[in-house]
């Protein structure tokens, strides 16, 4: 989870209204796939499938990826953190209390 500034949800929404191509392509080669961005009041909350074998690599694929890092410098400054220590994750991983296949 991560909170939006509330000032900023509406151009958050619109951007992500058009994701680039690129920036999909690296979630793709990353082995990522039913991945959603769920919003409720300023609070945004992500799911995604991982297809992969190795989520650290895949990961700093993704986080090396120039469209990514350009994508990232625009929604960047529109996420407040709920992290609570700079060397915790961007988004705040929670934990799952249900689950139904």
């Amino acid at each position: 989870m991560i909170r939006v500034r509330p000032d900023r949800v509406e151009e958050y929404v619109q951007l992500h209204s058009a994701v680039w191509p690129e920036v999909l392509e690296a979630l793709r080669q990353a082995h990522m796939t039913n991945y959603s961005i769920y919003l409720h009041g300023d609070l945004l909350f992500s799911y995604v499938e991982y297809r992969g074998s190795d989520l650290t690599t895949d990961l700093a694929s993704i986080a090396d990826d120039p469209a990514t890092k350009r994508w990232w410098s625009l929604t960047g400054p529109m996420q407040e953190t709920l992290r609570a220590a700079d060397d915790e994750d961007w988004w705040l991983p929670i934990g799952e209390v249900f689950h139904l296949e």
